[in-house]
């Protein structure tokens, strides 16, 4: 079984990316964030005829996140139970594979902006709120994958620069305490289970050249359960679609699972 995340930055620009790709990586479930549109222009019927079912949590604009599956879904729940919150960031649904349950949490994680701003305290509240309730739904859902755009570089190699960039957004110690505390839950980063490149990154600036020259940062994680753990055979970042016409900022980040 495979399992992505992409942050589109807009399905309206990016469907015929979105399409292509599955086209040539046909995963089982794919996970998009930065819809930047509302329910009602989502492409339903286009994803339906290339054989994919939609769970959509749009807004007109910015964010909007959704769950394409193969495979049947139910439950769906949006944003996180109990945090009042009027962005569209979070939709979760179980996905019933030939080996059970799956439950599939896709985040758009909030960027923050800059730290000791307003929108840096809302991040903390959110990644606050979003692993207490994210202990509720492991407690219900043993086979949990949390995956998106985090908007955290979790490690210094996680970043081109990490020296210049230190404790800047994305690299502060109070975000990296975040991530760590979601680990803390029981959850494992399965890029990190396996040898993988040095300066692998999943986005990149549009500015500055900086796909060409590879200054960015890896924001984009698919985290497992401990039971999902012994499954995982391989945790990859698809650069190629970066080098299309007028990308996407952000790759493709790919997660497998054995029988």
């Amino acid at each position: 079984m495979k399992i992505a995340t992409w942050n589109v930055n807009s399905l309206t620009a990016r469907l015929q990316h979105v399409l292509d790709w599955l086209a040539t990586n046909p995963v089982d479930v794919l996970c998009l964030q930065e819809l930047k549109m509302s329910d009602d222009k989502f492409p339903l019927d286009v994803l339906k005829a290339a054989g994919y079912e939609s769970a959509v949590f749009g807004q007109k604009t910015y964010n909007g996140v959704a769950i394409l599956s193969r495979l049947p879904m139910r439950d769906v729940h949006r944003n996180i139970g109990g945090f009042a919150d009027e962005h569209s960031r979070v939709i979760s649904a179980t996905v019933g594979t030939p080996d059970g349950e799956l439950r599939v949490v896709n985040g758009y994680f909030v960027n923050g902006q800059l730290p000791g701003s307003d929108k840096f305290a809302y991040k903390m509240q959110w990644l606050g709120a979003l692993r207490e309730w994210l202990g509720q739904e492991m407690a219900a859902h043993p086979k949990l994958v949390l995956l998106g755009d985090f908007n955290i570089a979790p490690e210094d190699r996680d970043s081109f620069d990490p020296e210049g960039l230190a404790e800047t957004i994305h690299h502060t110690t109070e975000e990296r305490d975040h991530f760590k505390s979601l680990l803390a839950l029981g959850l494992v980063d399965s890029f990190r289970l396996f040898d993988q490149p040095p300066k692998s990154f999943s986005w990149w600036d549009y500015r500055m050249l900086g796909y060409q020259k590879n200054r960015g940062l890896r924001i984009d994680h698919i985290l497992v359960s401990e039971a999902l753990r012994p499954k995982v055979t391989a945790s990859t970042i698809d650069r190629v679609p970066r080098k299309w016409a007028k990308p996407s900022d952000h790759a493709p980040v790919i997660l497998e699972l054995g029988p």
